[in-house]
């Protein structure tokens, strides 16, 4: 009994280890910048040595959020091309430009959870699904105008839509967020009405800018690509702005 106990000890320590070491290690400022321009949204721990506050409760996080691609660096070099001066967990994401920093030094009541939410929290992407912990990191984005995409989930041309207009996000890199909405979530019925929508009206296309706390409707019809491109570029060129608007809207910190 007390030899099966060492051997479950040394396998628990042994994978605790393993976990630690699949984590690649980017060693300088190539590889750094390979790795994060390897997916939409990436995790970068910067830590001087392993065992640092909050080294392991970042292991712990990225061990639970398995859909983001992590790496741990403690090169000073890289740390000086993304302005990293202290232990840091970082979250790199294309959508926007963005690099969001969480300093294990700085954070109240750090833990895994902590850390989970803020991965979560930052996980925006060319289209992301809005819920009530994405539009946090939607709105704490320096990019102010939303590409909206309302659908029904399990509609047949949902799957095809999110593709289809998710596509075209690259396009808008730095200039406009892409935004999905599931129409069928009845926690997003007061997003929909804040375009003066309903469930029964889906699909359809709007977009919103929130320094202006305005938006607008692309008209009624086939969603093609070609028209959300046209619908977006209407908005950078000016024209329509020009137009008749949706309505005021009543909120004015999220959709």
């Amino acid at each position: 009994m007390l030899l099966l106990l060492v051997v479950s000890l040394l396998v628990i320590c042994s994978t605790a280890e393993d976990k630690e070491i699949t984590l690649p290690r980017l060693t300088d400022i190539s590889a750094a910048e390979t790795f994060i321009d390897s997916a939409e949204v990436v995790i970068i721990g910067f830590f001087e040595t392993d065992g640092q506050l909050g080294f392991n409760e970042f292991l712990a996080a990225v061990e639970e959020v398995k859909s983001l691609p992590a790496a741990l660096c403690s090169e000073k070099e890289v740390w000086a091309k993304y302005s990293i001066v202290s232990d840091t967990i970082s979250v790199f994401r294309k959508a926007d430009l963005n690099q969001q920093n969480l300093e294990p030094a700085k954070a109240q009541n750090l833990d895994k959870d902590g850390v989970v939410r803020f991965f979560i929290i930052n996980n925006v992407r060319y289209i992301t699904e809005y819920n009530q912990v994405s539009a946090v990191g939607l709105f704490q984005s320096k990019v102010k105008v939303h590409l909206v995409l309302f659908a029904n989930r399990g509609s047949d041309n949902y799957s095809e839509l999110k593709e289809q207009v998710g596509s075209l996000a690259p396009r808008y890199t730095g200039k406009m967020l892409f935004v999905l909405i599931n129409g069928k979530d009845e926690a997003n019925a007061q997003a929909i009405e804040y375009f003066k929508l309903k469930s029964r009206d889906l699909p359809r296309v709007g977009l919103y800018d929130a320094e202006s706390d305005k938006t607008w409707l692309m008209g009624p019809g086939e969603i093609s690509a070609e028209r959300v491109q046209n619908f977006c570029d209407s908005f950078l060129s000016g024209e329509l702005q020009k137009e008749k608007e949706t309505g005021e809207p009543e909120l004015k910190s999220e959709l």
